[in-house]
């Protein structure tokens, strides 16, 4: 297993990582244990989750009891922000402790490594959100801070704050990337390169579309994901998607490769990204995926890629 170093914070991740938003939801405890197992076994050191998943807080719950005594040889990250109900959402000061602490005792642990920012807050000055978050660090309950969802400018604008007040900056960005959908790579990746944050691409598969298992015209797979999520199949399923897929599969099996390989390959292929979360239902998935990223494109397949995705 190759590692990067996340954005400037020091900590080493695995460059495919576990994405556990199926914990405790689609997988119950065994489930999860056995893909918490086999991700320890190949290398895999960043496990990735947040409060809201898994029907709010169950991932953390599975996740931690999964990973045991494990939990000291990995990267550690969770969320925060989203609504977990009766009010409890957000990136106001009180709430940011309040969710930390609820997530450490679901996950049985100390401390979080990367502990982020599930979504802007507009309701909370993102002053006092990063004070609060610089006095987690400073009390050594958080490693490194890092934000999901957050545009380029205000990304950059948070970063400058931080810098001023010397406070602990953000580190990463989690945000959507994959073949199919490539609208960071305007502002966000520029803006990451320039700050040294580190990328980590969530749905790098697009809902599975780049797994290489859906062909145009064929009932989707029982029991997938895309299969239960009609928004899902509304966002993804369209006529261009389906016609770059083929032209991506073709690409990739006429150099020996599969769908697979090209989908995590072409994502490490950018600088800035640390580490692909990618999640994981069963075992044998995670064998794939780490399979997958070893690729290296070169320049001239880098280009054909770009004017396939680009139409």
């Amino acid at each position: 297993m190759q590692t990067r170093t996340l954005g400037h914070s020091g900590l080493t991740v695995s460059v495919v990582g576990l994405g556990c938003n199926n914990f405790g939801g689609r997988l119950d405890q065994a489930g999860t244990s056995a893909v918490v197992r086999r991700a320890l076994d190949a290398g895999i050191t960043l496990f990735d989750t947040a409060d809201i998943y898994g029907n709010r807080g169950g991932s953390e719950e599975t996740l931690g009891r999964a990973l045991g005594a494990e939990r000291a040889n990995i990267v550690l990250a969770s969320k925060f922000g989203m609504d977990m109900g009766e009010g409890r959402k957000g990136a106001r000061p009180a709430y940011i402790r309040e969710a930390l602490h609820a997530s450490l005792r679901r996950l049985g642990t100390e401390y979080l490594d990367l502990y982020q920012l599930h979504t802007p807050d507009p309701e909370t000055p993102i002053e006092d959100t990063l004070g609060t978050l610089n006095e987690l660090v400073q009390e050594g309950l958080v490693r490194a801070v890092g934000v999901s969802n957050m545009p380029a400018a205000d990304v950059r604008a948070a970063d400058a704050l931080a810098a001023r007040h010397g406070w602990a900056r953000f580190t990463s960005c989690q945000d959507e990337h994959s073949l199919l959908v490539r609208d960071v790579e305007q502002d966000l990746i520029p803006a990451t390169r320039d700050l040294h944050l580190g990328l980590l691409p969530y749905f790098p598969l697009a809902s599975g579309l780049l797994t290489g298992k859906y062909r145009a015209g064929a009932d989707l797979p029982a029991g997938a994901r895309i299969t239960g999520s009609q928004g899902a199949q509304d966002r993804y399923l369209t006529e261009r998607n389906w016609a770059v897929v083929e032209d991506l599969r073709a690409f990739a099996e006429g150099r020996g490769h599969t769908l697979l390989d090209l989908a995590f390959s072409w994502l490490l292929s950018f600088d800035v990204t640390s580490s692909v979360i990618a999640g994981a239902t069963k075992p044998e998935q995670i064998d794939a995926n780490v399979g997958a990223a070893g690729w290296t494109l070169t320049p001239e397949e880098l280009a054909e890629v770009d004017r396939i995705t680009n139409r």
